[in-house]
């Protein structure tokens, strides 16, 4: 049941950007900023980890995620340095899932020899 409610759920944000892609004139960079900003937002106010737990990776894999990563990594930091963890926390709580993307953006840039549209 776990992976159809990440299927469901994870299937529903990704149909709501692409009606957000399709009915306005937002680009896709503001859409990205959006989800993340969202995640950060519902993760601040309490609401993402009941999220987390009803939706599983439908909910932590998506951008949302991202944006609930970095509001917890801010959230322990200004628990442990004040209000330098404001700055240090979402870093550091993210900085593996961002190399991560680097590097295997990197890579497939070498395998497939991806081209500038005209």
């Amino acid at each position: 049941m776990n992976y159809i409610m990440a299927f469901l759920v994870g299937g529903a944000v990704c149909a709501l950007v692409q009606i957000l892609m399709e009915k306005t004139k937002l680009m896709p960079g503001r859409i990205m900023v959006l989800l993340v900003v969202t995640g950060a937002v519902l993760s601040f106010l309490g609401f993402y980890q009941s999220f987390l737990e009803f939706a599983g990776a439908g909910a932590s894999v998506p951008l949302l995620g991202f944006g609930h990563v970095l509001m917890e990594g801010v959230k322990e930091a200004v628990d442990e340095q004040g209000v330098l963890g404001l700055f240090a926390g979402g870093l550091k709580a993210g900085a593996v899932g961002t190399a991560g993307a680097l590097i295997f953006g990197y890579l497939a840039s070498l395998i497939f020899k991806p081209k500038m549209k005209k």
